[in-house]
C-alpha cells in the first residue's frame, strides 16, 4: 500500500485542506492527526456562545463525514517529530507513519505571562479544554479580570458582561486592538466596551496576581501600583505558532521576531521536498513577497484550495484573494477587509456613536475597510479592496 498523505493538526485548516484534497479528485489514503481527543471543532464560538453557555457542540463535521470521504483519523495523539529525508514522521506515542506528502496545520498555542503564581481560577482560551474549564468558572464569579484588549480579550469581555459579571479589562497599549487596528479605531472600540461597563484601563500592565488562603485568584496588581478584585482571570496575551516538533527538522521557520510559523510559498510549499503548510502556523508568502502568517478563520480555507490544487497539480483558483476577518462583540459585528494596519493612514468615514466605518490606506491607496455594525458597507466594498483604489475617489462619493 503505497504512503498517504499525512495532514498534522486536526483543526479548521487540516479539515479543510482534507475536504479539499477529495473535492480535487485526489482518491489515496488521506490521515489527519489530532493532537486532542475531541473531533475538529470550530473555535470563534469558544469565546463568545460556548462560554456563554449559549451552546454545547461547536463540532464542524460529525464521524460519519470522516468515513465518507475515507479520512483517517487519529485523535489524542500529537507528532514529536519528522524526518524529511526518509519521510517518515514520529508520533507521541512511539508510532512511525510513513508518508507521501506531509501537511502541517498544527495551529497555535497561547501565551503565557512568565512568573506570574501558579493559582486556580486562571485561564487561557485556545482550545475546547480551555473553554470548558472557564465556562464552569463563570458560573460561580462576579467579578472578571481580562488581560489583554485584542481580538480574544475583547471578546471574553464582552461574553462576562453578557452573563452579568463586573469587568476589568487591561490592556498595555493605548487602546484596545492598537497593533492590529490603530489607536483610531481602536478608541472607538474602547468607547464601545466602556459604555457596556467595562472598566477598561489602558496604558497599564500587569504587575502580578493575588491570592486567596485557598491558592485561589483573587485579584491583581497592575503595574501602576493599582489593585483590582477579580474571582475571575483571562489571560489574553496572544499566540505563538505549535512548532516545537520541527525542530531539527529541516522545515525552514520564520523568525520569532516575525511572528514565527513555518516558511512557505505562495501555495504553501515549504523548504522540505512533499512537505507543506496550511493555517495559523503557516507562513505563506504574499503579494508583496514578504512572508507571513494570517490568523483568519476565512484565510484557512482560501490556502486549503490553493495547496490541494498545487499538491495534486490542479488548476488553482483565479479569483482575488482578499482577506476578511470579523469579531464579534456585544450586539456589534466588527468586519475588516484587505489588509488594515496600525501604521496606514486611516479616515472615519461614518461614526453614530456606537456603528462605525474606516478606510485604510498606504500612500493614498485603499488597503482595508473597517467597519462596526456595517456589515453590508464593508462587503461593498471588496472589490474597491481587491484593485487598491484611491482613497481620495472614495472620499469624494461618501
Amino acid at each position: 500500500m503505497s504512503a498517504p498523505i499525512i495532514i498534522v493538526g486536526a483543526g479548521l485548516a487540516g479539515l479543510r485542506t482534507a475536504e479539499e484534497l477529495r473535492r480535487a479528485g485526489y482518491e489515496g489514503r488521506l490521515v489527519m492527526l489530532g493532537d486532542e481527543s475531541r473531533l475538529p471543532y470550530d473555535r470563534p464560538p469558544l469565546s463568545k456562545q460556548f462560554v456563554r453557555g449559549e451552546t454545547d457542540d461547536t463540532t464542524l463535521r460529525p464521524v460519519e463525514f470522516f468515513e465518507e470521504k475515507s479520512i483517517e483519523l487519529r485523535l489524542g495523539v500529537a507528532a514529536s517529530g519528522v524526518d524529511t529525508a526518509a519521510r517518515r514522521l514520529r508520533l507521541a506515542d512511539g508510532d512511525v507513519l510513513d508518508y507521501s506528502h506531509l501537511i502541517i496545520a498544527t495551529g497555535l498555542r497561547p501565551r503565557r505571562l512568565p512568573g506570574l503564581p501558579d493559582l486556580a481560577g486562571v485561564h487561557v482560551l485556545r482550545d475546547h479544554a480551555d473553554a470548558a474549564g472557564l465556562r464552569g468558572d463563570v458560573t460561580g464569579a462576579s467579578k472578571a479580570l481580562v488581560i489583554g484588549a485584542g481580538f480574544i480579550g475583547c471578546e471574553v469581555a464582552a461574553s462576562f458582561r453578557a452573563s452579568g459579571l463586573e469587568v476589568v479589562l487591561v490592556e498595555p497599549q493605548p487602546t484596545p486592538l492598537a497593533s492590529v487596528l490603530g489607536e483610531q479605531v481602536g478608541a472607538l472600540v474602547a468607547r464601545m466596551h466602556r459604555e457596556e461597563g467595562v472598566d477598561l484601563r489602558c496604558g497599564v500592565g500587569l504587575d502580578t496576581l493575588l491570592a486567596d488562603a485557598d491558592g485561589r485568584v483573587a485579584g491583581a496588581r497592575l503595574a501602576d501600583g493599582s489593585e483590582v478584585g477579580a474571582d475571575l482571570v483571562v489571560v489574553g496575551v496572544g499566540s505563538r505558532p505549535a512548532i516545537d516538533w520541527l525542530t531539527d527538522s529541516g522545515v525552514a521557520l520564520a523568525d520569532p521576531a516575525d511572528g514565527g510559523g513555518v516558511l512557505a510559498d505562495e501555495v504553501g510549499r515549504t523548504s522540505a521536498e512533499n512537505v507543506w503548510t496550511v493555517g495559523d502556523v503557516a507562513a505563506w508568502r504574499h503579494d508583496t513577497g514578504k512572508q507571513a502568517r494570517v490568523e483568519h478563520w476565512t484565510n484557512a480555507g482560501e490556502q486549503a484550495k490553493l495547496l490541494a490544487c498545487a499538491l495534486l497539480g490542479a488548476e488553482p483558483p483565479t479569483a482575488a484573494r482578499v482577506p476578511y476577518f470579523w469579531s464579534d462583540q456585544y450586539d456589534v459585528k466588527i468586519q475588516a477587509l484587505g489588509t488594515p494596519s496600525a501604521a496606514d493612514d486611516v479616515v472615519v468615514v461614518s461614526d453614530d456613536g456606537r456603528k462605525f466605518l474606516a478606510y485604510y490606506s498606504r500612500e493614498g491607496a485603499l488597503t482595508g475597510v473597517v467597519g462596526a455594525g456595517m456589515t453590508a458597507q464593508v462587503m461593498k466594498a471588496r472589490a474597491k479592496v481587491a484593485a487598491a483604489v484611491p482613497v481620495a475617489d472614495l472620499l469624494a462619493t461618501t
